[in-house]
């Protein structure tokens, strides 16, 4: 699967005429090794104690660039801190964002991406992508 996401990234950088770089690759390396959803800081701060002249910016940009090209979604908290997750071929899921500790659960539910497709058919609508984030208070902040 990496290798798979390496190479889309490659493909999507010749096509907009940008070159390969190893800043670059480290980013993508660690991103792909994160399995949480990640701020530009939280990233950054993991790359900086491996390979410090990696800067905050260039780590910012690279995961627009992942954005760009569809191997990143950005997921926007009620705080307004952005945080990275990876796209998985095929997968969607949906969030339950706390507004007290900021964790995150992902959580899929047919029934309720079944009642979508149905509301979006009966106005005619054609569905390209959604997500759907419902913030509250986590167990372990509301004891």
């Amino acid at each position: 699967m990496i290798i798979e996401k390496k190479k889309a990234f490659n493909s999507f950088s010749a096509k907009k005429g940008l070159r390969s770089t190893r800043q670059r690759d480290i980013i993508l390396d660690f991103f792909l090794s994160t399995h949480q959803h990640i701020s530009v800081e939280e990233l950054y701060l993991k790359i900086k104690a491996i390979h410090p002249g990696i800067g905050n910016a260039t780590v910012y940009r690279t995961l627009k660039l992942f954005v760009e090209a569809g191997l990143a979604r950005e997921v926007l908290l009620h705080d307004g801190q952005t945080r990275y997750e990876h796209i998985m071929a095929g997968e969607h899921h949906d969030h339950l964002v706390c507004t007290g500790c900021n964790s995150i659960i992902e959580f899929e539910n047919e029934t309720i991406e079944q009642l979508q497709n149905e509301i979006a058919a009966r106005h005619g609508f054609m569905i390209q992508s959604h997500k759907m984030e419902i913030y509250g208070l986590c167990a372990s902040c509301r004891s």
